[in-house]
């Protein structure tokens, strides 16, 4: 047995011998050795192809000026952008598709709900300029409609009573003159231009009063009544100013008014407004005369076109958001104030260079489309975007019109961008 091991260790030792013989002339170790001169004869070297000597295939350094010439070679290859490999077969497995760069006409739609409210300017308030009571009232409830002149309510003022009485006084006088202006005076004593004088002052008096009451809203009929008659009026007669519905009644019958102070709201609801609220950062879309569908589900199916007539100046600090304004007709006043719409704006914002939308990845530091460059490559590269309207989104930078991406199964393209670590 020990024979045996001893015989097995003396053949692993001269195998192994043999091997560490064979490295070292096979590495030139030996020629190296000192006195031992080389047992080949080294081959010239070819100027034409710079090899090393001995050693085919393997170039011999260059001079200077020939290495300078050789790096912009390796400085475009080095520049050369990556790409990852999916094979066509597995594009059809994966399901990757293609969408060519182009330019396309971007159109953004926004969406918001707007609110019916009054228009302002049909909407007038009744009120007094003198101090009384409410003796009478022809509209006793609020949404009564009323027209133009039809009257609201029967007003008593002392103050007003006293007027109508030193007018009246005033006529008097003026018609106990003598004669009118230039007719001279017949009256015992009084010269004819002392006549004149004081025919021309009661004139100008009576005119006075006259003015006063009209300053006061006495109609020029009631004015009359009082000239003819001799005797005042007791109680005003107020009127509606327009045509539309009493929105807010805020007397009753007795109540003391003082000057000032609002007694209707009438308000016209032949044309209403419709407030809509953008948010902060649609505002740079939204322009006066934009045209606009309005949709209620009051009326399901129908629809009114209107345009914005204003976009008021001030943002909501709570929700981010500034109002427009629409102004559309209310035929049969079925449009009611308070209901709440639906606004669809479409905009136009020319033709752009655009992408669909799904073909970018975004990284949330960058976004990513890869570029198909033939032959089973794709190339990812950053793009910098702009606007998005329906499923489109504007390149405005990375990309060149008619240069392919891909546009779907792009997640899995980047997934193996990753994994063979093309993408960092």
């Amino acid at each position: 047995m020990k024979k045996r091991n001893f015989i097995v260790i003396l053949v692993v030792g001269f195998v192994s011998l043999a091997g560490i013989l064979f490295y070292l002339s096979r590495s030139g170790f030996v020629n190296r050795l000192p006195g031992k001169e080389p047992t080949t004869q080294q081959p010239a070297a070819d100027p034409g192809r710079g090899e090393m000597p001995g050693m085919p295939g393997m170039s011999q350094p260059q001079p200077p000026g020939e290495q300078t010439k050789a790096q912009p070679k390796e400085q475009e290859s080095a520049e050369e952008a990556p790409t990852v490999e999916i094979p066509l077969e597995k594009q059809q497995l994966i399901g990757v598709k293609t969408v060519e760069v182009a330019v396309r006409p971007l159109h953004k739609i926004v969406r918001t709900v707007g609110r019916i409210e009054y228009d302002e300017k049909r909407l007038a308030t009744v009120n007094t300029k003198f101090e009384g009571w409410i003796e009478k009232l022809y509209v006793d409830y609020t949404g009564l409609y009323v027209k133009e002149g039809a009257p609201l309510a029967e007003f008593y003022s002392p103050e007003l009573y006293a007027t109508q009485q030193e007018f009246i006084n005033v006529l008097r006088w003026a018609k106990k003159s003598n004669t009118p202006p230039g007719k001279g005076g017949n009256e015992k004593g009084v010269s004819p231009s002392v006549s004149d004088m004081l025919s021309n002052d009661a004139d100008r008096i009576v005119e006075a009063a006259r003015q006063r009451l009209k300053l006061w809203d006495i109609s020029d009929e009631e004015i009359k009544r009082v000239e003819e008659t001799g005797k005042p009026i007791r109680t005003l007669t107020i009127y509606s100013p327009v045509n539309g519905y009493v929105v807010q009644k805020m007397v009753f019958k007795g109540t003391r008014v003082m000057p000032g102070e609002k007694l209707f709201d009438v308000a016209d609801l032949s044309t209403i407004w419709i407030i809509a609220d953008i948010y902060e950062y649609e505002l740079p879309l939204i322009k006066t005369g934009e045209t606009a569908k309005i949709s209620l589900s009051y009326f399901p199916g129908r629809e009114f076109t209107s345009r914005i007539d204003y976009v008021y100046p001030t943002l909501s600090g709570e929700t981010r958001t500034a109002k427009v304004r629409f102004s559309i007709p209310n035929p049969g006043g079925q449009l009611k104030p308070q209901m709440f719409t639906d606004v669809e704006l479409k905009i136009n914002m020319g033709r752009r260079l655009a992408i669909p939308e799904d073909a970018v990845i975004d990284t949330g530091m960058r976004q990513i489309v890869y570029v198909d460059k033939g032959e089973g490559y794709f190339e990812p590269r950053e793009v910098t975007l702009g606007l998005r309207a329906e499923g489109l989104v504007e390149v405005l930078k990375g990309l060149k019109e008619k240069e392919k991406i891909a546009s779907a199964a792009n997640f899995l393209i980047d997934s193996e961008a990753k994994l063979k670590g093309v993408v960092k």
